[in-house]
């Protein structure tokens, strides 16, 4: 049976090996876990990380999202966790399917090389 020592360094090594995109659906994760358990500490620590790791190189994007978060931690304020556990979710979902492809893309391009080096 694992222990929370265990368990604990299992998690912190699957957060030190991860994606950046896999830390933001982990983020989500997170949000939408603390958001089921009315955890406002955690639900507002989530986000507040989601927000600060916006890209602003992508300023019409990074805008959106300020906003979009900003609004959640007004909602989770008001103590409105099924509202901010939707919204959460639907994002959680959108970022999931991002990094579904990303990972496929990443599969064939290492086959494709993979491939190549064999032919040469």
């Amino acid at each position: 049976m694992p222990t929370a020592y265990g368990a604990s360094q299992y998690k912190q090594a699957d957060v030190m090996n991860a994606s950046p995109i896999r830390l933001v659906v982990m983020a989500y994760d997170l949000a939408i876990t603390s958001c089921e358990r009315e955890d406002f500490e955690t639900a507002v620590k989530a986000i507040i990380a989601l927000r600060d790791a916006l890209d602003y190189d992508y300023p019409e994007v990074a805008g959106g999202l300020l906003a979009l978060y900003n609004y959640l931690l007004d909602q989770l304020r008001a103590r409105d966790f099924v509202q901010v556990k939707n919204l959460l979710s639907e994002l959680r979902e959108a970022w999931a399917t991002v990094e579904k492809r990303m990972n496929t893309s990443s599969i064939e391009i290492a086959q494709v090389q993979t491939s190549a080096q064999a032919s040469a």
